[in-house]
């Protein structure tokens, strides 16, 4: 058993790439600063994949001016004890267990100076695994204004490591991080001959002599180093989960030898659990005090008073729900000159291709599916990024993990903590990274049933269909004063609706399938730093890059595809019969017209003439047109395969008061939500009578116009509200399914949550459309 195990780590350490890129490993703990260090390092040209194996992102990129040089930044961790996937990961990279990365050439441990003791027990960690090591000591500007005054050189000399004060956020000392990473690469620079397994920290004989029988049984199993072998035979036998999260690496002769150690101390009166933390402490503590002079009282800060408001139970949740209300009213009031441009863009684009190509199904294609249902789409483009801007600034200011702890109240009440949260409001901009970011919950109960909510938070895919469909039907007056309130305030319902649903079904998931303690909450909350504009907008363009590339691929296609099926099979008769209708109604006025072909002339003479004189004859003459062109629309979509589709599932949806039409959209839409906008705009467009030359029409007063056979308007607020109830519900995204089976590696769970999410979306949206009936207002 002993030899396989150690045959296949070796194999696996012979396949390791050989004469590859030095690789520059960024390390440090959570809200250190070190995704803006390795932003700054790599000029924000990152790569983003995945570990083999697992589901944690792998995000690496070039030094820049050294191509040769790449960067990769390990996520956040306080300690080489994992606690979650994503520690895990960080401790194996710098244990260099896994396969596709070779060892790294330089470790640069970020550590924020504002909280210098907190990080120096993960950084003397990460110098006595002994690599060529480089300490960041970033935000010492934040350090500074606090009153801790830091002697870099001092800590120098006392860690054995290059230290660099930096400031990531201004760029200060940035030029000097990058040179001395060069520097310690060509004089392969090593920490200050600590060799042989000496630590910072004192630790009792026994504990030692147990570690150092440990350490050597890892150096000639794994043929690492003698350092790495010491801090790694630390860690396993001073924490159970270290050695349990890895039982894959690690020889059962070597896990017998850490339980018979274990064994021992506990015989010999030593706390094996808690004597290297509380050594690890005392030295941090010591070399602090020793390299810091506060230069001015312990007094408050600015954060800490900012807090004791934003925090607060009552104000903190009141500001929060007032940023909330401010953040969707802005997107109705500040979006829409840039929504009209947008609109005007296409529109202009879909009369010079209407132009340019005779009418017939290429003509339909290229203007009323492809141009008009993707169109349809962008020009949400404003809105969707004028939400990135907002969630960036919460982020980049620090109050995100406010808004964490402020809610952990309220989660905890639930069966849930505040680091569920983080997960939840990222779902606001994209379920997925919501979903991916469930992996720092240590809790694997906990974990799913984030998983499982997560995507009731409304995400940026369901904002063009809320502001579609509450453009086209809640009225846009203002409310004391304030223009477009009602539309503001209902956007802000949708989201608090799904809010509040995902913590009762958390709460019924702790109470039922996924039975477990509620978790207390422990994190840190940074302190408050004046948002840059370029990460901001980075962050902007980056999330609406993805909006941008799906309305060119996945909604482009759908829509071609929904193109095909929304005009054929054609049914001879139905085109026969209405230029019939045609005929017989222009006869009157033109008794020379015999065929369709007249027909149609006819139909451009009194258009041309609509434009030149508005007689009341023509002007009735061309509406009844427009009435017949609609009813064959109507009739040939019908008759389509997707009409045929949206009246099969009418009978399940027109209790909800959606028609056949709106199930075409609701089908569709199961690939991307967003796909019901260039659905109901491909469906409205598709078989009407060629009026390209007047331009597109806008998608929300189209809506406004449509009328049942009784002449009643399809689209009432109450249809609309009932129709945002159910996407706020409803699972419509493939690729969020398939996240969930990646995450928890089954398809039982993302089966499951497809299921209630649907049953959920149909019931609430029952209620809201009969109640409202039942209330008179539908």
């Amino acid at each position: 058993m002993t030899s396989s195990r150690s045959a296949n780590v070796e194999g696996a350490a012979s396949s390791r790439p050989v004469g590859g890129p030095t690789y520059v490993v960024l390390t440090g703990n959570p809200n250190s600063g070190k995704t803006t260090v390795f932003n700054a390092l790599t000029g924000l040209r990152a790569k983003v994949g995945n570990y083999a194996g697992v589901t944690v992102e792998r995000k690496e990129g070039r030094l820049l001016g050294s191509p040769e040089i790449k960067v990769l930044d390990l996520p956040g961790t306080y300690s080489l004890a994992p606690q979650s996937l994503d520690e895990q990961i960080a401790r194996d990279v710098l244990l260099n267990r896994l396969p596709e990365l070779p060892e790294p050439a330089l470790v640069v441990v970020v550590v924020d100076a504002s909280n210098l003791q907190r990080n120096l027990y993960y950084a003397t960690q990460a110098i006595e695994l002994g690599y060529p090591t480089l300490i960041a000591l970033n935000m010492v500007d934040v350090a500074e204004a606090n009153g801790h005054q830091i002697n870099a050189g001092k800590l120098a000399t006392t860690l054995g490591v290059p230290v660099l004060p930096i400031a990531a956020s201004s760029g200060r000392g940035l030029p000097e991080l990058r040179k001395g990473i060069l520097s310690a690469l060509n004089q392969k620079v090593v920490t200050d001959g600590r060799r042989g397994g000496a630590r910072f920290c004192q630790l009792p004989g026994p504990f030692a002599k147990e570690s150092g029988a440990i350490a050597d049984l890892l150096a000639a199993h794994f043929k690492e180093h003698r350092r790495q072998a010491a801090a790694e035979a630390l860690l396993i036998l001073s924490n159970e989960k270290a050695l349990a999260s890895s039982l894959q690496h690690y020889p059962k002769a070597i896990q017998d030898a850490v339980d018979a150690a274990r064994q021992r101390l506990d015989a010999a009166g030593v706390e094996w659990r808690s004597v290297a933390i509380e050594a690890r402490y005392a030295c941090v503590m010591t070399i602090h005090q020793a390299v810091v002079v506060e230069t001015r009282p312990n007094d408050e800060t600015f954060s800490d008073k900012l807090d004791r408001v934003l925090t607060h139970k009552i104000w903190g949740t009141l500001i929060f729900i007032a940023i909330m209300a401010l953040m969707f009213q802005s997107i109705f009031t500040f979006a829409q000159i840039p929504m009209k441009a947008v609109q005007d863009v296409v529109d202009w684009f879909g009369g010079v291709v209407a132009r340019s190509i005779p009418p017939g199904d290429l003509n339909s294609l290229l203007v009323g599916g492809v141009i008009a249902g993707v169109g349809a789409v962008i020009v949400f483009l404003p809105q969707i990024l004028l939400l990135f801007f907002f969630i960036g600034l919460l982020e980049d200011t620090g109050y995100m993990a406010r808004a964490a702890f402020l809610m952990d109240r309220l989660m905890s009440r639930v069966g849930l903590h505040g680091k569920s949260f983080i997960p939840m409001l990222s779902s606001f901009a994209c379920a997925i990274p919501g979903i991916m970011a469930t992996r720092t919950i240590e809790s694997p109960k906990d974990r799913l049933v984030t998983i499982l909510v997560a995507p009731l938070m409304s995400c940026s895919a369901r904002l063009p269909v809320y502001a579609l469909l509450i453009a086209a039907c809640v009225p846009a007056r203002a409310v004391f004063g304030i223009p477009k309130l009602m539309q503001g305030a209902t956007m802000l319902a949708m989201y608090l609706l799904g809010i509040v649903v995902a913590l009762l079904m958390a709460w019924l998931f702790k109470k039922t399938l996924l039975k477990g303690e509620t978790p207390m909450l422990i994190m840190e909350l940074p302190p408050y730093k004046r948002p840059l504009a370029r990460i901001v907008l980075r962050h902007m363009w980056d999330r609406s890059k993805i909006f941008l590339r799906r309305a060119g691929t996945v909604i482009l296609g759908i829509n071609i595809i929904l193109w095909g099926l929304a005009t054929y099979p054609r049914d001879a008769s139905v085109q026969i019969k209405f230029d019939r209708e045609r005929i017989q109604l222009l006869k009157p006025a033109f008794p020379q017209v015999q065929s369709p072909a007249d027909a149609v002339e006819k139909i451009k003479q009194l258009h041309a003439a609509t434009n030149q004189t508005n007689t009341p004859e023509v002007d009735a003459l061309v509406s009844q047109l427009d009435d017949l062109d609609k009813q064959e629309a109507g009739e040939k979509l019908r008759n389509s395969f997707a009409g045929r589709m949206g009246r099969f599932i009418e009978p399940a949806i027109a209790p909800l008061g959606f028609d056949w039409k709106m199930g075409i959209g609701i089908v569709a839409s199961f690939a991307a939500r967003e796909v019901f906008v260039s659905t109901m705009s491909t469906v409205y467009s598709v078989g009407s009578y060629d009026k390209s030359d007047i331009g597109i029409k806008n998608l929300a007063e189209t809506l406004r116009q449509q009328k049942h056979a009784d002449g009643s308007p399809v689209y009432t607020t109450l249809v609309a509200v009932t129709l945002m109830v159910f996407y706020v519900f409803a699972l419509q995204c493939v690729s969020t399914v398939a996240i969930v089976r990646r995450e928890t590696n089954s398809w039982k769970w993302p089966i499951f949550q497809w299921v209630y999410m649907g049953l959920l979306a149909w019931g609430l949206a029952f209620i809201t459309y009969q109640g409202g009936r039942i209330l008179g207002l539908g």
